[in-house]
């Protein structure tokens, strides 16, 4: 079969390419930049068709010869513009479906709570009117209804991680008590695939859910047993509103607020599941759907293997990586701040870049340790996503990749890495890594730090924060270079 995957630079959308190969079907996929997913796993074995999901031409294109598209799209407009944009986005997708020659599209939108439409949340009420959109096509339409979805790098569960295992003891809002039904994310997959071989007359919404009912304050507890820990000490207040409860989750965890605040808003009211019609159709595993305790521990695994195969962070956010960067040929002028170091070495260029691309994280940031961690706190403090974010892999980074606050824009091993700044600043920042071989069999380093300052508050932050950079980019540029030289002995000994 012919699937179309939107949203494939997306948490649950890289997942889902892997298992429909792994079934034996055929898989395309529609991404703004091509670039964003020549590093998948997968990239090889799938069409891989480049345009804006806004774009009727585009949408229409990526259609063409398919028989089964999923809807994996989510906006990442904040405020009003969330549901506009979002409807927009449905609306362009349904009108060219209803061009083209697809027999289903596959959605998977929200577990709504018994409420009128109007006191849902933005967010929830903008995934209600999406699956109501989309069956407006007149093609046969799934839409799967999920609350919290448990899985190594999912949001849902990165929240709840950070803050179980930070906090022994915290103050929380009541909506910790709120009764959810969250699922495996092998479970959201397996649902999602088999709902490929549907039969056509098969037209409406499913609530899918784990095997329990629980509360946010019950996982918090179960989590901690699960992950070895003392159990928490959680008294919930009622005043702590959905705003200022956001301020709290992007402060302890790695979610910005941006993100967190849907999130929260969506917990204040139960979600949990009204029907299991969806077993008619597509019945439990065998051992059943994953409880909450096994899925913790399975994703908990997978952080440790350092296995996550995709995260919540694989979504950019606005204004990235299509924008040239200052000092390509496309630059047009303007002021233009740089700082660039360069290092020789004996070790070799792969085990140079191999120390490169281990940057950020765990390993941290090769200098200044506390300088960093300073600038972290003072961009969450202002809404920024912080150092918290991590990244998905230690070792390995693909282009869309997140490092922290910066994002992995362009990466050529062993000869280029390039990071874009996501923290908040008035202006633009990059951190590119180029190597080059020497005739000697060593290479050197060139690190080179760019800003591009927005008007005169731009001008003032890079001035301010020049004294710092010697104790930043020199060292940087320096352990960097030892790191490698280490790496070349622990190989040579090794042989």
């Amino acid at each position: 079969m012919r699937c179309l995957v939107t949203g494939a630079t997306g948490y649950v959308g890289g997942r889902l390419v892997r298992e429909l190969l792994a079934a034996g079907h055929d898989v395309r996929v529609l991404v703004r930049s091509p670039d964003k997913v020549r590093d998948m796993p997968w990239a090889a074995s799938v069409d891989v068709v480049p345009g804006d999901a806004g774009d009727p031409v585009a949408v229409g294109k990526a259609l063409e010869g398919i028989d089964v598209a999923y809807y994996l799209l989510h906006s990442l407009q904040q405020g009003s513009q969330l549901e506009v944009e979002e409807s927009r986005l449905a609306t362009t997708f349904a009108d060219a479906a209803r061009d083209s020659s697809l027999r289903r599209i596959i959605y998977l939108g929200g577990l709504a709570p018994e409420i009128s439409t109007e006191a849902m949340s933005a967010h929830m009420r903008s995934r209600v009117v999406v699956g109501q959109l989309l069956r407006t096509s007149g093609i046969p339409t799934v839409e799967f209804r999920a609350s919290v979805i448990i899985g190594s790098g999912s949001a849902s569960f990165e929240m709840l991680r950070y803050l179980t295992e930070r906090l022994p003891a915290m103050i929380t809002p009541r909506w910790v008590r709120s009764r959810t039904q969250p699922i495996a994310i092998r479970d959201v997959l397996r649902y999602l695939t088999l709902a490929a071989d549907l039969p056509a007359d098969v037209d409406r919404a499913f609530d899918i859910g784990g095997p329990e009912v629980i509360t946010y304050e019950q996982m918090m507890q179960r989590y901690a047993k699960v992950a070895g820990l003392q159990p928490r000490i959680i008294l919930p207040l009622n005043v702590l509103s959905p705003g200022l409860s956001s301020h709290w989750v992007g402060l302890v965890t790695p979610v910005p607020r941006a993100i967190a605040k849907p999130l929260v808003r969506s917990l204040r009211h139960p979600a949990v599941c009204r029907e299991h019609d969806i077993a008619q159709w597509i019945p439990d595993p065998p051992g059943g759907l994953l409880t909450f305790d096994d899925a913790v521990g399975l994703a908990l695994r997978r952080i440790r293997e350092a296995d996550v195969a995709t995260r919540w962070t694989g979504a950019s956010t606005p204004g990235a990586s299509s924008d040239p960067l200052p000092g390509d040929p496309q630059w047009s002028g303007g002021t233009l701040f740089t700082d660039v170091r360069t290092v020789e070495t004996t070790a070799s260029p792969a085990d140079l870049w191999q120390a490169v691309e281990r940057i950020g994280g765990e390993t941290g940031w090769y200098s200044a340790r506390l300088l960093w961690e300073v600038r972290g706190l003072m961009d969450r403090m202002v809404g920024g996503v912080g150092l918290r974010r991590g990244r998905r892999d230690p070792n390995r980074l693909m282009v869309g990749d997140v490092v922290d606050f910066w994002r992995v824009e362009e990466r050529l091993p062993p000869t280029l890495l390039r990071l874009r700044a996501e923290m908040k600043m008035p202006g633009r920042a990059w951190l590119e890594f180029t190597i080059t071989p020497l005739a000697d069999g060593g290479a050197r380093l060139t690190q080179r730090a760019v800003y591009w300052p927005r008007a005169l508050a731009g001008n003032a932050y890079w001035w301010a924060v020049t004294p710092f950079h010697a104790f930043v980019f020199p060292p940087m540029a320096r352990h960097i270079v030892q790191t490698a030289e280490e790496l070349a002995r622990t190989r040579a000994a090794a042989t």
